[in-house]
């Protein structure tokens, strides 16, 4: 443990580890929150577009946006995953 480690009075380790990590790794909870934010909202595009698509309603445009929100979908599930799996810088 070198100087720069050394917990302040009145802070519990755990809040320091945790003001640590945070310093560390800036606004991931917020990063992560956006991530979920964006695969929701391509889930529900998703389901529109399989629905317009099951109607027989314009299917083709509807065919790509519905890729397009799969895709969505699949990267922030990709990032999510990336972001959780990497242990704080």
């Amino acid at each position: 443990m070198d100087g720069r480690d050394r917990i302040p009075k009145g802070m519990t380790p755990e809040k320091y580890q945790r003001l640590l990590a945070e310093a560390k790794a800036p606004y991931k909870g917020l990063r992560k929150f956006v991530y979920g934010t964006f695969a929701a909202s391509g889930a529900i595009g998703g389901f529109i577009f399989l629905t317009q698509i099951l109607a027989g309603r314009d299917v083709g445009s509807a065919i790509p946006n519905l890729l397009l929100q799969v895709g969505v979908v699949a990267l922030m599930v990709f990032l999510f995953r990336l972001e959780s799996r990497q242990p704080n810088r």
